[in-house]
């Protein structure tokens, strides 16, 4: 049985195209090979997701998947390249889908019918390129392929390679390799040239142009080119001073912590954070949390009480709404 793209996606049939890139990085952050590494089949789901959204993401491949399911490829003109999957001439006023029979697209024959002949036209108009002079079929370069691409974020801060998936004409999957450069940002394009569709003589491929997301990480957050990471201490290490490491993307550091520091004060690890190519460095922000015993005994609550003693304060006095 054919699959359903929009069933894979989640969608239903009118689904708009903010909705259709929704779910798009929601499954793809589920499914993401790299993010599952103990789940088998989730390379598989992860394909499935990407080829549904090349389609949908699309506006000529929806259109033709909505006619025609998924035979749609059969009358994309060749593939998403635009050009004639019949051959033909295209020049001196011929009929560039030589013999076709247009009852196959119209229930009728194209010389029937007002009706048909202007279905005929706008088909007909459709693959000239909307009357642009064309080129020989030889010379036609052939489509891109738009692709989405979530990655996680330690891949964005220091770069590296990636494999991605890609629906060839044929209908198989080929694997290529994506080179991540350091420092990327979320929403930025990569282009790999040469790897889209071929031309209707097998020559002159497009390109595939990648759209970067980026997922989220479970201890750092990217604030431009600064990473911020929340570091947990305990109350004599925040009290007395103390080092303790760090993991970084350059590797671990040993970072100092001041004697009295207070729970949510930032310290700054200079050229720590991302380093994108050919640019300024970010810094690390550690943001210093404090975490008590799960339990306190008797000495304990004595040794709170004389702090609570050594100087009084008011750590809300300048709380205001």
């Amino acid at each position: 049985m054919a699959e359903d793209y929009y069933k894979t996606l989640g969608l239903r049939r009118d689904a708009s195209q903010a909705e259709i890139q929704k779910a798009y990085r929601e499954l793809a952050r589920k499914y993401h090979p790299d993010l599952n590494p103990d789940d088998k089949g989730a390379k598989q789901k992860f394909q499935q997701v990407q080829t549904a959204f090349d389609v949908l993401n699309d506006a000529e491949k929806r259109e033709l998947y909505d006619r025609y399911g998924s035979s749609f490829e059969n009358f994309s003109g060749g593939g998403p390249g635009g050009g004639s999957p019949w051959g033909g001439g295209s020049g001196g006023g011929g009929n560039p889908f030589g013999d076709f029979d247009f009852s196959q697209l119209f229930g009728q024959r194209s010389g029937g019918g007002g009706q048909a002949q202007n279905q005929f036209s706008d088909f007909f108009h459709q693959f000239r390129g909307g009357g642009e002079r064309p080129q020989t079929a030889s010379r036609r370069r052939g489509g891109d392929i738009q692709h989405e691409l979530t990655i996680p974020l330690a891949t964005a801060v220091t770069g590296g390679e990636v494999q991605l998936s890609v629906r060839r004409q044929t209908g198989k999957n080929e694997t290529i390799a994506v080179k991540i450069p350091p420092g990327i940002d979320e929403g930025k394009k990569i282009r790999v040239r040469g790897q889209g569709d071929s031309g209707p003589s097998g020559k002159h491929a497009g390109d595939i142009l990648i759209t970067i997301h980026i997922a989220p990480h479970e201890c750092f957050t990217r604030r431009g080119n600064n990473l911020l990471v929340k570091v947990p201490v305990t109350l004599a290490e925040a009290g007395l001073g103390a080092k303790v490491d760090v993991p970084t993307p350059q590797g671990t550091v040993s970072l100092r912590i001041p004697p009295g520091t207070s729970g949510g004060a930032k310290l700054r690890i200079k050229g720590h954070g991302v380093a994108p190519k050919g640019g300024t460095p970010g810094d690390l922000l550690a943001e210093i949390q404090i975490v008590l015993p799960e339990e306190i005994d008797d000495q304990g609550r004595e040794m709170f009480r004389h702090f609570a003693q050594l100087g009084p304060q008011d750590p809300r006095a300048k709380l205001r709404w």
